[in-house]
């Protein structure tokens, strides 16, 4: 009997000579895809050989911002924003390692969202370091024995991240905020036993602030265990199965952990905010130069006196600078004392900035420029 046309899979029916004339455009469009892109390598050799020359940092992140724009302005699609973007963003890292090899330092281990946030931002073609500590991504960069580090500093759910901001003020002067990074997140819980055996979960206790919900709604009797990230969490389920067979472990990090330490995702998407996102900064020795859509981190302690706050973020809105985001850490000095930190719109060399930046020291007892970079625009 005849086969069905309408059940017949789509190889059965297409016509194979007209097949072979797309293939064969594809295959020519391909050899001149290539040849461009080794076109455009020689250049970038040459340009890293002028940077080496004038000792001007391999990773620019205002240039980023304008071929990123650029290109982005040109697609007529089909192809998506996004995929143009993750086509580029792969251009630029094999660059970066045509230029010089470069070295990126994040909180480990693999499969964290900070190593996701760090492949998604950097490419495949650079060197990952994980640092096992937001506090040794700080150092290390300082130290100089990587190049950048990529820290979480802020999420859309819970607000700012402690460690980070604690840091900041270990290193203040040292190191510069560089970039920014946004990341959508998404939490899975993962184990090596079915769900109705889980009785302890594991991870990062940020990650199981961004689950609240959930967890009070399918496992409110769990115990929850933190852990120093949530892909270590996932890597200690991984291998307490491994030494001791399916138990009652499970722990909430990312799918690609999960893919990458062998544990079995049982519950995908669990965070209670489905538009979960992660601001992270991109840290440096260097300085970022304007691009024309930036922004700037600072900190600060007040003076000893009443409204001395309020008289700081006064002389921002007097100058014009919009400010948005503030968040507050003890300053490890005296009982009931803060550290400010806040963002606000523009570049520290930008006229107005600069007016209101020294206007506003005299209401401070310190107040530090931490970095200004561009602004980020996509989520990744």
């Amino acid at each position: 009997m005849d086969a069905d046309p309408a059940q017949a899979s789509p190889t059965q029916t297409a016509n194979p000579a007209e097949m072979a004339v797309y293939r064969g455009k594809i295959d020519e469009l391909d050899r001149r895809l290539v040849d461009l892109l080794n076109d455009r390598a020689r250049l970038v050799v040459e340009v890293g050989r002028l940077k080496r020359q004038h000792d001007i940092p391999i990773y620019a992140p205002h240039r980023e911002a304008e071929v990123l724009s650029r290109v982005l302005s040109m697609n007529a699609g089909p192809l998506s924003p996004r995929s143009i973007e993750g086509i580029y963003r792969e251009i630029m890292s094999g660059s970066f390692a045509l230029e010089k090899p470069l070295s990126i330092g994040y909180l480990g281990p693999k499969g964290s969202f900070s190593h996701l946030a760090a492949v998604r931002h950097f490419g495949s073609s650079v060197a990952f370091e994980d640092l096992r500590e937001i506090d040794g991504v700080f150092t290390e960069v300082a130290r100089g024995h990587v190049d950048y580090g990529l820290v979480p500093i802020e999420n859309s759910a819970l607000g700012g991240i402690a460690e980070t901001l604690d840091s900041f003020a270990k290193v203040a002067g040292r190191v510069n905020v560089y970039a920014e990074v946004q990341l959508a997140v998404h939490h899975a819980l993962a184990a090596a036993c079915p769900p109705s055996e889980v009785r302890r979960i594991h991870s990062k206790p940020e990650v199981f602030g961004q689950c609240r919900h959930w967890l009070a709604t399918q496992y409110p009797q769990a115990e929850l265990i933190p852990a120093a990230s949530s892909s270590r969490a996932i890597q200690h389920v991984a291998e307490l199965a491994e030494k001791e067979g399916p138990r009652h472990d499970a722990a909430i990090g990312s799918a690609l952990a999960a893919e990458l330490y062998d544990v079995t995702v049982l519950f995908d998407e669990i965070e209670d905010n489905p538009n979960n996102i992660t601001r992270f900064a991109v840290i440096s020795r260097q300085q970022a130069r304007p691009s024309g859509d930036d922004k700037t981190s600072m900190m600060f302690t007040t003076l000893n006196k009443p409204g001395a706050l309020v008289a700081v973020l006064a002389e921002f809105e007097r100058a014009g600078v919009n400010l948005t985001h503030i968040d507050k850490r003890p300053s490890g000095r005296d009982n009931w004392t803060y550290t400010f930190f806040i963002d606000a719109e523009g570049h520290r060399s930008e006229a107005k900035m600069a007016a209101a930046v020294e206007a506003a020291r005299a209401h401070c007892q310190e107040l530090t420029i931490l970095g200004s970079y561009p602004r980020a625009t996509r989520i990744l």
